[in-house]
């Protein structure tokens, strides 16, 4: 059996299972430990560990490679809550290596902390931008009889649910974390629901959505979602969770650009179907964001 030398040893680390490679509890200095993660395979199990992890003051930065489902995390002392806490997300996390950091990522991590202001100032943006939208895109779709709003509405729900959840992390325990982040997913699995009911509704007793105000608000939406993505595409190198703003927001004027479409079918058709349709996907969409995050564990 090897001697115990207190830590990762940096210039002999290698590669191997998670109970094989720890930072000693007393282990002094900055590590560097890479954790395959199987089931990180979307932006979603991202937010779901920065949530987890945001409460280790000992963390200084977090890397995420989500094509290949790897996590480096840049920390002080010990590794093993970090794995404990990890393991309790069911995500399959596993340590693969942890060694000592070099100045190059000590110095990034810093750059990572400096930045983290200006990050945060951008999500506050992304979340009165996203509020707002919900309460006009909500009030419109009920007025104009419009399941695509609606559900749009919920979509921007979510998101101001998430970057909301990312600015609260900040200072507070992982168990209130965990418990904010499932009453946001309850209401959003509810509103969801209740955009899939009602389509199914206006389906079987039929409904008259207004074409011209689908195209009109979900045109204003497209103008702010775009503001939104130009906004975060400033922070995409800046780290792995900008990156995933910048996946929602581009998901937005997607889905934008189909309520837009949908209006214009009706317009042109006559028929209530392109607004079902739109309305459908779009409130599926934010049903399985709610899965996900009421998937989240303490």
């Amino acid at each position: 059996m090897s001697k115990n030398c207190g830590g990762p040893c940096g210039d002999h680390a290698r590669p191997a299972a998670d109970t094989d490679i720890q930072a000693s509890s007393e282990a002094p200095g900055r590590w560097v430990s890479v954790y395959a993660v199987p089931k990180m395979d979307c932006p979603s199990e991202e937010r779901m560990i920065r949530l987890a992890l945001s409460g280790f003051e000992e963390i200084r930065a977090l890397s995420f490679d989500l094509s290949n489902r790897r996590l480096k995390v840049v920390h002080d002392g010990e590794v093993e809550p970090v794995t404990s806490k990890l393991k309790t997300l069911g995500l399959g996390a596993a340590l693969q290596e942890s060694v000592a950091a070099n100045p190059e990522t000590i110095k990034a991590a810093e750059f990572s902390a400096a930045s983290a202001k200006q990050e945060s100032g951008t999500l506050r943006w992304l979340l009165g931008i996203n509020a707002l939208l919900f309460v006009v895109e909500m009030t419109a779709g009920l007025m104009a009889q419009s399941t695509g709003l609606i559900a749009e509405s919920l979509d921007n729900f979510a998101d101001a649910a998430v970057y909301g959840l990312a600015l609260y992390a900040v200072g507070h325990s992982v168990k209130r974390q965990v418990r904010v982040a499932h009453v946001a997913g309850v209401v959003q699995l509810v509103l969801a629901v209740g955009v899939l009911v009602e389509v199914v509704r206006r389906f079987v007793f039929g409904s008259e959505p207004e074409s011209l105000v689908m195209i009109a608000i979900a045109f204003v939406a497209l103008i702010a979602n775009t503001a939104c993505l130009l906004m975060v595409s400033k922070h995409r190198g800046g780290g792995a969770h900008m990156k995933a703003s910048w996946i929602f927001s581009a998901n937005d004027v997607v889905i934008n650009l189909g309520v837009i479409t949908a209006g214009a079918l009706v317009a042109w058709t006559g028929s209530n179907y392109p607004d079902l349709i739109i309305g459908t996907i779009a409130g599926g969409i934010v049903l399985n964001g709610a899965r996900r995050i009421l998937a989240l564990k303490g």
